[in-house]
């Protein structure tokens, strides 16, 4: 399927199911043997024309600038610091044998911990503004990048490796020749799933304590009872973390153009 023929579809079917989430939420539409009470289905699951026009308020009177930017900062230290540390830590026990032993059983038992439980302790530690939210989004972040860097490593391919000593390559080209290309690809693989964790660690810390924030304007919302405004702050933020997986989609076709490309039969 060509890509402008996909996009539509991708375009319809979103269009689909807004429809519908409109329709169903529309009093007299759904059955009473389905829910008690379904006149009320609009209270309990907001309606999709008024988000729009919640999200379209936002947006001219310029309320949510100052929110978004707030939460935009936070998922981008969270994600650059994570990634940088996963990086470091991935390779340095990659190529570090005795280390790996000595360290595995700390790392596993971190990452098995419940983190966002950590975020009224990172308040403690580094108060109610932006840096706690960083440090829960960098604990989330981290684990991702730092496993999926750790593997690319170990799957260097032996053959390539020994190949390389053979001909004379110090342990500096090792990494940059052999070590790094092989780990590329898993580390844009987790980058992907990293910036959708970098703004759970950030929304959460803000639901939890915070004077801005998009978090903390869907926690206003949610205290109010207000539903479209809670959805359409959680539309504001699926669509930046989807700018964002673009940037990172972006960066890896320019740094990873020796990989062989794959035909649209091949994708699709």
């Amino acid at each position: 399927m060509k890509r402008p023929r996909l996009w539509l579809w991708q375009v319809l079917i979103l269009a689909a199911v807004f429809v519908a989430w409109q329709l169903l939420t529309q009093p007299g539409l759904i059955p009473p043997f389905v829910w008690d009470n379904p006149d009320r289905a609009a209270f309990f699951f907001g309606e999709p024309v008024k988000m729009l026009k919640v999200i379209w308020a936002w947006f001219s009177d310029g309320t949510i600038y100052k929110h978004l930017w707030v939460t935009l900062e936070e998922t981008v230290l969270a994600f650059v610091i994570g990634a940088v540390l996963g990086l470091a830590m991935g390779l340095w026990l990659g190529l570090s044998a005795t280390a790996s032993a000595l360290l595995d059983p700390y790392i596993t038992a971190m990452n098995a911990m419940p983190r966002v439980v950590l975020a009224p302790i990172f308040m403690v530690w580094f108060g109610l503004g932006i840096w706690s939210k960083v440090a829960l989004g960098v604990t989330l972040v981290f684990f991702i990048v730092f496993f999926n860097v750790y593997q690319g490593v170990k799957e260097v391919s032996p053959v390539v490796l020994n190949n390389t000593v053979m001909l004379g390559a110090s342990r500096r080209q090792l990494l940059r020749h052999v070590y790094l290309p092989s780990a590329t690809s898993w580390v844009f693989s987790s980058l992907h799933t990293s910036v959708g964790m970098a703004f759970v660690g950030a929304v959460v810390g803000e639901y939890l304590g915070s004077a801005s924030g998009v978090g903390y304007v869907i926690q206003q919302a949610e205290g109010a009872f207000d539903i479209n405004s809670v959805f359409a702050g959680i539309l504001v933020l699926t669509a930046f973390a989807l700018v964002l997986d673009y940037a990172v989609t972006h960066a890896e076709r320019r740094l990873l153009r020796w990989r062989p490309a794959q035909s649209e039969t091949e994708q699709l």
